[in-house]
């Protein structure tokens, strides 16, 4: 009887802290019989090079070189990495593949690309492996990974802060490895808070190689890290962390908000979410901070923005975001930011965010008045080409 062959099931393991990265590999090496692991080193990436090598238990299989691609890590990792997959998986040789990212690279990126082979592949895991004493020195790291050695290409410009943000808060299992430095409370109570819903497994206790190739729902982990719908922490303060989760429902003022971007941006060491300005009442637009540095962007429409038609083309985890929020005049529209520090000084913050906002009057004026404020954020939201 004939039938589909099976699959090679494939793990990521992403993460900045090095060390813990080779850690948690040789942890599932060791734990996981049948396991390879394919590694492409992008630290010459720059000078458009990508060392690519594959070992197992008993050692190196194979290593090569290969050209950065359209100066895009993930595109030159899509050229090659598939490939060595795909082939891996029609050797029947390994039961495991675990795919070790380079410093940099986010898992999202390179879980999309893998989840997109189902033929020959299965995505079963993302784990980022961390020492949790770096955790805070790496959130405020506001320096450019260029200038560290960690870009990944020669246009990269995230900073060590805002991609080690996205590593933590992407994956389901965070894998824990002590260093030098041994953590304290604070350290785990930062880790817990801004990945609140993802296991946190330590190194070297047998239990890394088991959950890691249990399953992975891509749609799920795209819907948790999406401003609409996103996954954001609860209140919280223990061991000397505190979450703020500021929700309110009525629009930012523009030319305030702009004003108070800057104590904003630095109130936290990490602060993300989704919110509404006064004159732009149809656009969801995203908060992601890190670092003291501050993104801003378009999201797309607000569901109360849209036809009803439309709504049966958005993604069920969406629409129960937007029900939970709904406001009976402004529908989904609504302020839900989170603000995640050691030392946050909360009433601080809560009275800027509070000031922000429209006033009684301003609010009262309706919708029509509320585009004639000042547009200041043209020039974050509407860039000249």
């Amino acid at each position: 009887m004939s039938g589909k062959a099976a699959r090679l099931p494939v793990v990521i393991v992403a993460g900045l802290c090095e060390g813990a990265r080779r850690a948690a590999v040789g942890d599932i090496l060791h734990a996981v019989p049948g396991t390879v692991v394919l590694h492409h080193d992008l630290s010459a990436a720059p000078n458009g090079s990508v060392h690519r090598t594959i070992r197992d238990l008993g050692g190196p299989v194979g290593s090569s070189h290969t050209p950065l691609v359209n100066d895009c890590a993930c595109c030159a990792l899509r050229e090659d990495l598939l490939p060595e997959l795909r082939r891996l998986a029609q050797t029947g040789t390994y039961q495991l593949a675990v795919v070790e990212l380079w410093n940099s690279v986010e898992p999202q990126a390179m879980a999309t690309v893998i989840a997109a082979e189902d033929e020959a592949l299965e995505l079963t895991g993302v784990a980022t492996a961390v020492d949790p004493a770096l955790v805070l020195p790496y959130l405020t790291n506001s320096d450019d990974l260029a200038e560290v050695g960690l870009a990944a290409a020669p246009t990269d410009q995230r900073t060590v802060a805002d991609t080690f943000a996205r590593q933590i808060e992407y994956p389901t299992v965070i894998a824990l490895a002590e260093g030098d430095d041994p953590a304290n409370d604070t350290d785990y109570a930062l880790l817990a808070q801004l990945a609140p819903t993802a296991r946190r497994l330590r190194i070297g206790e047998g239990t890394l190689g088991p959950t890691l190739p249990a399953g992975f729902d891509l749609s799920a982990a795209a819907a948790r890290q999406h401003p609409s719908c996103a996954l954001l922490p609860q209140e919280a303060d223990e061991h000397g962390v505190t979450t703020l989760a500021w929700r309110r429902d009525r629009p930012f003022h523009p030319q305030r908000l702009y004003a108070a971007l800057e104590d904003l941006a630095c109130a936290a060491v990490r602060s993300r979410g989704r919110f509404w300005l006064a004159d732009r009442p149809d656009t969801l637009l995203a908060w992601d901070a890190a670092g003291g540095a501050l993104c801003l962007e378009s999201a797309g429409p607000w569901l109360a923005a849209l036809p009803d038609a439309a709504w049966e083309m958005v993604p069920p985890e969406r629409q129960a975001a937007a029900s939970l929020d709904w406001h009976p005049e402004h529908g989904d529209r609504c302020q839900h930011l989170t603000f995640t520090s050691p030392d946050l000084d909360r009433g601080g913050l809560l009275e800027l965010l509070d000031s922000c906002l429209l006033t009684d009057a301003e609010y009262a004026a309706g919708p029509i008045a509320w585009q004639h404020l000042p547009h200041a954020f043209d020039e974050f939201l509407d860039p000249v080409p």
